[in-house]
């Protein structure tokens, strides 16, 4: 395998302080092309590998990126770069380091000693219907009507529309009191938009001695609120929510 010119396409994995161990050997790099690297200015390095000709998600390529993101954060700070960050060449890596070491370095030091949870929340939509029905008069007459056959047009729309406000409502409300009560437990939080069926997206950052109370507390949770929520915590995991 060959190493990258200095002038060749670079796929960029992560920034490191340049005197972290770096222990690279036995790593894949993302579309198996050459070996990794790193571009070292002053007291930073950026992890490389030759970009391949053709990028894409793949399974393969996507866990390899993963793993040298493991690799590299059981041995130090690490700012993770998501999947598919390319440089046109060394020289335009060693200038993002120049231009941003300041705060390359600053994301570095608040991120030492930390990694990311990240929680996803969903709770069926039955369940939630019925509190909705059970808990708004207005909702439970209107749904009498549609079911009964008496129900205008007007009231199937209001019903509809009033559906949608309170699971929305609810929505947030779930989602604020969960996040509430693992924040004592991280040092920052990232919200992000939920995706399908989800209410809530969230990242959290914890100091990796707390990572086993987080994960607890996180599996205490949903316990707690039961067989009608689906809560899926991911972690640890490199920190990428909070690299920017």
């Amino acid at each position: 395998m060959s190493e990258p010119t200095q002038d060749s396409p670079l796929y960029v994995y992560a920034i490191t302080s340049s005197d972290h161990p770096l222990r690279l050997d036995g790593l894949r790099t993302v579309g198996g092309v050459g070996s990794l690297d790193a571009v070292v200015l002053g007291g930073l390095a950026a992890v490389v590998s030759p970009a391949p000709p053709q990028l894409r998600p793949k399974r393969r390529d996507l866990t390899a990126h993963q793993e040298l993101q493991e690799r590299l954060m059981a041995d130090g700070a690490v700012l993770p770069m998501r999947f598919g960050l390319l440089a046109p060449d060394h020289a335009a890596v060693r200038a993002a380091l120049e231009e941003k070491g300041e705060q390359y370095t600053r994301r570095l030091a608040e991120l030492h000693g930390t990694t990311e949870f990240n929680l996803k929340a969903a709770r069926a939509q039955d369940d939630l219907l019925r509190e909705v029905l059970s808990e708004s008069d207005r909702a439970r007459r209107l749904n009498e009507l549609t079911r009964e056959g008496n129900g205008t047009h007007e009231d199937r729309v209001a019903l509809g529309e009033l559906l949608v406000r309170q699971i929305d409502a609810r929505q947030r409300l779930l989602a604020d009191q969960i996040v509430q009560q693992l924040s004592g437990l991280a040092r920052a939080r990232v919200e992000a938009a939920p995706a399908k069926d989800d209410f809530l997206n969230v990242s959290f950052l914890v100091a990796r001695a707390d990572a086993r109370e987080f994960t607890e507390a996180g599996q205490r949770l949903a316990r707690d609120y039961g067989e009608a929520y689906d809560f899926r915590l991911r972690g640890p995991l490199p920190p990428y929510s909070f690299a920017a």
